[in-house]
């Protein structure tokens, strides 16, 4: 029997790091499933991973702190002993009205900065030596980031959340530098996307603004978090010759526009 692959998804108990954990577990790896406050979640999406046959591990952790960081891997190093696959997808954002930057929080900020990027950073660094302990025996570690279109072009959300995005592409690509050839790092850039995150974005305009991205998208809909871990298990599971890469997920509204 082949040994099932190992992965670590941080964010994993909810949108697309809950696609992400299940779309591992239906091709064949393990998950520790990494969470920061939502553990009902965490703990439904472990049940659906190991009802796919998957081994799972849970692991309450603010990504933000490294200490907690350095043992959550620990823990992954002691029930998986290696890692294939590191999916850097936990993130957080902060409220505003739109074009009124005297109604950002400035600690608010701060924290947006401290998860999303810190946190990518130390995760990556605390996983390298598990991720390097897979290519020593024969495996072909990679890092997949989660950015946003919003670091890459202008768009409604937060500042603090868009310019973290536009710093995890910029430390996506120094990792890949950093790492290879070792290791792969690539990331991931949603559009908008369906569910919980943009509809506390958008409010009580979601279902008009949403319909009209959907009808200005040469697909005609807006993404879905199942379709961004399809893109992910893509990265992980093929295209061994990239990194460094960000991939745009928008069906087409960016290239459209």
């Amino acid at each position: 029997m082949t040994s099932r692959k190992k992965a670590l998804v941080t964010g994993g108990g909810t949108g697309i790091g809950r696609s992400a954990v299940l779309a591992l577990a239906r091709a064949g790896f393990d998950v520790a499933i990494n969470y920061a406050s939502s553990a009902k979640a965490a703990q439904a999406v472990a049940e659906e991973a190991q009802a796919l046959g998957a081994q799972t591990l849970l692991l309450q952790c603010d990504v933000s702190d490294d200490a907690a960081v350095r043992q959550m891997l620990a823990k992954v190093c002691e029930a998986f002993g290696h890692l294939d696959t590191l999916i850097n997808n936990a993130g957080t954002t902060a409220t505003w009205k739109v074009k009124d930057l005297d109604s950002l929080d400035m600690d608010a900020w701060d924290r947006t900065f401290a998860v999303n990027v810190r946190g990518n950073f130390q995760v990556t660094r605390a996983a390298v030596e598990l991720l390097r302990k897979s290519k020593e025996t024969g495996g072909e570690p990679c890092i997949v980031n989660t950015a946003s279109i919003v670091g890459l072009r202008p768009g409604p959300q937060p500042p603090p959340y868009a310019a973290s995005k536009a710093a995890v592409v910029s430390l996506t690509k120094m990792m890949a530098w950093n790492l290879g050839p070792d290791i792969r790092v690539n990331a991931v850039a949603p559009g908008w996307m369906e569910g919980d995150w943009m509809e506390r974005m958008l409010g009580d305009k979601y279902d008009a603004l949403m319909g009209a991205r959907a009808k200005a998208t040469p697909l005609k809909r807006c993404v879905t978090a199942d379709d961004v871990a399809e893109v992910m298990l893509n990265l992980i599971t093929g295209m061994r010759f990239v990194t460094g890469e960000v991939v745009v997920i928008d069906g087409g509204f960016t290239s459209s526009t």
